[in-house]
């Protein structure tokens, strides 16, 4: 028997797709090193809408090892570094935003 894993749930103050999509990238770039949180699977949803959930990360299996980096329905191949498309940069591998995005707290 599989032993179940345990989902942790996060709301926050955030009130845009864009807002918690770059959220999620920064916490990807922050605590990517550990190897007991799956980013590849994170999911968003709205507060009231939880079981309407949109996928961050493709996370396909790529030939040989890692899985896609990318964003989820990306144009291209996967690749296991992030492309600028999520706002990170692919020679450092942690959030370099493109543009402004503003978190409000």
């Amino acid at each position: 028997m599989t032993t179940p894993r345990w989902i942790i749930h996060l709301p926050t103050a955030l009130t845009s797709p864009d807002e918690v999509t770059a959220l999620a990238v920064a916490l990807r770039g922050s605590l990517g090193h550990l190897a007991v949180l799956d980013f590849g699977e994170i999911t968003l949803s709205e507060e009231d809408a939880q079981f309407l959930r949109t996928r961050v990360f493709c996370d396909a299996a790529l030939d040989g090892a890692g899985r896609c980096r990318r964003r989820d329905a990306h144009d291209g191949p996967c690749a296991a570094v992030p492309s600028t498309e999520v706002g990170v940069s692919a020679t450092r591998g942690h959030p370099d935003f493109l543009e402004s995005v503003l978190i409000r707290e």
